[in-house]
């Protein structure tokens, strides 16, 4: 039997793959974070299928559940928010079935920070302006971050750079990014993205942390900083110039 790693897209319900909806209306037993995956995909799932809500439950439990479903032989979908390759703990899932032996799969997902990219209406890699997306987060009560992965650092490129978990830390974030941003870059905030309550803010560096605050977010939510953002003067892409060389 398989454990089915899926993700289940940034929240709007018809923004999961079409394979990840195969596999859900087919697997008879899900488990999900309550409340991070949108309650409409769980009515996909089969009739009778055993649904199990992740948000109260620590590793271990997590653990047991997916074993347990293997040794009762039933396959298993087991849904994560958005994409499972980017901060989803899925990896120490992993680890944990490949030490029990047990086979699992992985079915990419729509990640949040693309979601929001659609939202704002924005291409986050724009000729000439940024051809780098970081994505990362900040430490508050998470796991620490690895040496060389501070906000500080990391600004140097000036990427476009995207934020996770850190809402809560607005102000901190600005601090860090204005050096090399400067106080004037464009920034972003996307709230439930996709969702029926998405909320979008915009401004730059200078004032997007006041109106976090004023609008009371503190999670769920993305922060994209970069001068992609407004970028309106920059070259044609080379992949569709008149001039680029196409084999016959």
């Amino acid at each position: 039997m398989t454990i089915h790693f899926i993700g289940a897209g940034p929240g709007a319900p018809d923004l999961i793959t079409v394979r990840g909806l195969r596999l859900l209306e087919t697997l008879p037993v899900c488990l999900y974070a309550g409340s991070l995956v949108p309650a409409e995909l769980l009515a996909s799932c089969p009739p009778g299928a055993r649904l199990i809500d992740t948000a109260q439950l620590n590793l271990d439990e997590i653990m047991a559940e997916l074993l347990a479903a293997h040794r009762a032989g039933h396959d298993v979908a087991r849904l994560h928010s958005g994409d499972p390759s980017v901060f989803s703990a899925m990896a120490e899932q992993m680890r944990r079935l490949d030490a029990a032996g047990v086979p699992y799969e992985v079915v990419p997902g729509v990640p949040a920070f693309a979601a929001a990219a659609a939202t704002l209406r924005r291409e986050l890699t724009v000729p000439g302006v940024a051809q780098t997306i970081v994505l990362t987060r900040t430490a508050l009560r998470a796991t620490p971050m690895p040496d060389r992965e501070d906000l500080p650092t990391l600004s140097r490129s000036r990427a476009t750079m995207v934020l996770h978990l850190a809402v809560q830390r607005i102000d901190a974030v600005v601090t860090d990014l204005i050096p090399e941003y400067g106080a004037d870059c464009p920034a972003a905030v996307v709230a439930w993205a996709s969702r029926a309550n998405e909320t979008v803010l915009r401004g730059t560096l200078t004032d997007i942390a006041a109106k976090v605050h004023a609008s009371g977010i503190t999670r769920t939510a993305v922060i994209i900083v970069g001068r992609a953002l407004s970028a309106s003067t920059f070259p044609d892409s080379h992949l569709y110039s008149a001039v680029r060389s196409r084999p016959s």
